[in-house]
């Protein structure tokens, strides 16, 4: 295990690892992946901001459009549910039930306390799978926020003080219900609900020591480097089942040290330290990556994917990147692998203050030389072509 390897290594590994800059890994992986290979890869990814979601798609997309990603929604093959932490995530349509059979039962514990306080029982939430299945069939198999939420008040289900984010957060859990097409009506900015069992056509199905293993790995080779305190922040999985997954995972891993942790990645990761033996890096090199400047959205993977976020985001620029820690991240401005500001889309009036292409707006925490200055218009030019 080679020591001494820094954070900003870490950070530069991971813009590869999840395919925000995917030319910089061999050709062992997908060489121009699309909406599905993307999700595919990254087994989930926050998403309850849902624009900002199509854009962590999208920009590990090349030259793919925000069209292309919402039509993999309206196909079928992507939807959004809560499979982790409680919050809203994109995945595979196939893979969201064998995720859920490892998170759900710790999510509804979790809930013990909370649907008590709010006067939810086993009974109510029977009384609303049925409201819900009797709408979808009524209106053609996919239904509103809002529609739902009017049918579980006239039944006599109250939804306010958040219980009926409480009924569709369950019905969600309990495979009832997912997020599926985007609503046009919604300026493609929310989903349909759907009933799972409908539109998820193949779910796979498996075994549970198989899905430890498949989540271990699948996390590592698309997150590492990465270490098994931020796979457990990341899952909610205990410790036991962690152990037990890594256990089947490790043999398809390589590891590597930074300040005395062990981090896990995937072998064509390592390959961007200079080469590989065994199970951990053998030779050190500085991945490509340093003049990279990038456009992420608010809550992408890239720093959400982690407990320990200090390789990507310095602490001094934390409160910035989100206001109050009060979990509302902003779209970050990514130089070299380290967050360097913020941005937000320029609409209506602000787009005239825009001088990126018009569509972008950032507050940069320092100067850029004139070759970042370059690469931002680069990454808003990029950014600009995917709204079309």
């Amino acid at each position: 295990m080679t020591p001494g390897v820094t954070p900003s290594t870490i950070a530069r590994l991971r813009l590869a690892a999840q395919w925000i800059r995917p030319a910089l890994l061999k050709a062992s992986t997908i060489p121009t992946p699309g909406p599905v290979d993307v999700v595919r890869s990254l087994t989930a990814l926050q998403g309850q901001d849902f624009p900002g979601a199509l854009w962590s798609i999208g920009l590990r997309s090349p030259g793919r459009t925000r069209t292309d990603v919402t039509a993999a929604f309206n196909r079928g093959e992507l939807v959004r549910s809560c499979p982790l932490r409680g919050t809203l995530h994109v995945t595979v349509a196939e893979d969201l039930g064998w995720i859920l059979s490892l998170t759900a039962g710790r999510m509804l514990q979790g809930q013990a306390t909370r649907h008590p306080q709010l006067g939810i029982t086993t009974s109510d939430l029977e009384h609303v799978r049925g409201l819900a299945l009797t709408l979808l069939e009524q209106s053609g198999g996919k239904t509103t926020r809002e529609a739902l939420l009017a049918a579980f008040e006239q039944a006599g289900q109250g939804t306010k003080a958040q219980r009926g984010y409480h009924f569709l957060f369950l019905l969600c859990l309990k495979q009832t219900l997912v997020q599926g097409p985007v609503n046009p009506d919604g300026n493609g900015n929310t989903q349909f609900y759907v009933s799972s069992q409908d539109w998820i056509k193949n779910p796979r199905t498996l075994e549970r020591d198989e899905a430890l293993a498949e989540l271990a790995l699948r996390y590592f080779r698309s997150h590492g480097p990465a270490t098994i305190k931020d796979f457990q922040w990341w899952s909610k999985l205990t410790i036991k089942d962690i152990n037990a997954g890594l256990a089947q995972a490790r043999a398809g891993l390589e590891t590597i040290e930074c300040n005395g942790s062990s981090y896990f990645m995937a072998p064509e990761t390592a390959e961007l330290l200079g080469g590989a033996s065994g199970k951990s890096v053998q030779r050190r090199a500085v991945p490509p990556g340093a003049r990279s400047v990038l456009l992420l959205p608010g809550f992408d993977e890239y720093l959400l994917g982690y407990t320990d976020r200090s390789a990507a985001l310095a602490p001094e620029h934390a409160h910035l990147t989100v206001p109050g820690n009060n979990g509302m991240f902003k779209a970050t401005v990514v130089v070299g692998g380290r967050v360097a500001g913020t941005w937000r889309k320029a609409q209506g009036a602000a787009e005239k203050q825009s001088q990126l292409s018009g569509v972008v707006l950032p507050e940069l925490f320092g100067v850029l030389s004139p070759a970042q200055s370059k690469a931002l218009e680069n990454s808003a030019q990029a950014y600009k072509r995917y709204l079309t």
